[in-house]
C-alpha cells in the first residue's frame, strides 16, 4: 500500500489551536510595547510647552513687565508682573500644560483692570522663554520660586497671596497651598488627579500604576484650610465637569462654585465671573 503523504506546514500540523495562541501573544506584546511607549514618552503626554518666538514680541503696557527667575542650580525662568497701585489683592498666577504666557496676555490685563489685581505669572520650565524641561517636581520648585520672588517684590509676606490656578495650574496651586498655605486659592476648570483624568480617557490601560506625573489635588486640598473659589464649566469636553465636583467636596470650608455652561475647556470664563471673584477676594479676612 503506499504510504500516506504528511504535511510540512506547521500551522496545519498544529491546528487551529496554535493560531489562536500566536494571534492572541501577538496581541499582548503589542498592547505591553504599547504600555512601554507610553512609560517612556508620558512627559510628551502630559505638558506640551511652545517656545517663545517672534510673534509673541508685542508691546506691553506699562504697568506690565519682565521678570526672569534663576532656579537654584536649574533652569532660567520667565515671568510678567503687572503692577497695581491699589490692589485688591496680590495674585500668582499659574497656567495649564499647553503654549506659554503669550497666550494669556489678555486674560491677564482684563484680570488686572477689570478685578484691580496685581498680578505675577510665570512659564515653567521649558515654556516660551524659560529654559530645561518640565516634570512634576520641577513644576512644583518653579512655583515655590515664583512666590518667593513675587513676595519680595511686592513687600508682603508669602501667605498673604493669593494662589490662582487654571487646569494642571490648579494642580499646581494646590501642591503649594496643601503644604505652604495661602491666603486664598482660585482654582479653575481642574481635577482631581492626573491619573483620574487618564483613566477616563484611556479605561482599557493601566495608568493609575504606569503614571509618575500624579498632581494628586484630591489628596492633598484637604491640608487647605483656607478660603477657596472654584469655577468650571459643566460643558468642558477636556477635563470631565464631574472630576471639578470631587474635588470641590474633597475641600474645606468656607468654599464657593461658579458653575456655568455653554463654554468648552479652553474657552475664556463668563464676564460674570469677574464680578464674582472680585466678590470673593473682598470677603478675605
Amino acid at each position: 500500500m503506499p504510504e500516506r503523504a504528511h504535511s510540512t506546514d506547521p500551522a496545519k500540523r498544529r491546528g487551529p489551536g496554535h493560531l489562536a495562541w500566536r494571534i492572541i501573544r501577538i496581541a499582548l506584546l503589542s498592547y505591553l510595547g504599547f504600555l512601554l511607549l507610553l512609560k517612556i514618552f508620558e512627559n510628551r503626554l502630559v505638558y506640551f510647552p511652545s517656545p517663545w518666538t517672534d510673534d509673541h514680541n508685542f508691546d506691553m503696557p506699562d504697568y506690565m513687565s519682565d521678570v526672569t527667575l534663576q532656579v537654584d542650580g536649574g533652569p532660567t525662568l520667565h515671568g510678567w508682573h503687572l503692577a497695581h497701585p491699589r490692589p485688591r489683592a496680590h495674585v500668582l498666577f499659574f497656567h495649564g500644560n499647553a503654549g506659554n504666557l503669550a497666550g494669556r496676555q489678555y486674560m491677564l490685563e482684563n484680570l488686572h483692570d477689570a478685578a484691580n489685581l496685581d498680578l505675577f505669572a510665570i512659564d515653567y520650565r521649558g515654556y516660551g522663554k524659560s529654559s530645561g524641561r518640565p516634570t512634576e517636581a520641577g513644576v512644583i520648585e518653579d512655583a515655590r520660586l515664583a512666590r518667593r520672588t513675587y513676595a519680595a517684590m511686592a513687600g508682603i509676606p508669602e501667605s498673604e497671596i493669593v494662589l490662582m490656578g487654571r487646569s494642571l495650574g490648579a494642580g499646581v496651586a494646590v501642591a503649594l497651598a496643601s503644604h505652604d498655605g495661602a491666603r486664598a486659592l482660585v482654582l479653575q476648570s481642574t481635577f482631581t488627579s492626573l491619573p483620574d483624568v487618564a483613566a477616563l480617557q484611556y479605561p482599557w490601560l493601566p495608568v493609575r500604576l504606569l503614571m509618575k506625573n500624579r498632581f494628586d489635588s484630591l489628596a492633598h486640598i484637604s491640608r487647605f484650610t483656607g478660603p477657596l473659589l472654584y469655577s468650571h464649566s459643566e460643558g468642558d469636553t477636556t477635563l470631565d465637569f464631574s472630576l471639578g465636583e470631587r474635588l470641590f467636596a474633597a475641600a474645606n470650608e468656607p468654599k464657593q462654585f461658579f458653575r456655568f455652561s455653554g463654554r468648552d475647556h479652553n474657552d475664556p470664563q463668563p464676564r460674570e465671573y469677574v464680578r464674582v471673584l472680585a466678590s470673593f477676594l473682598d470677603s478675605l479676612p
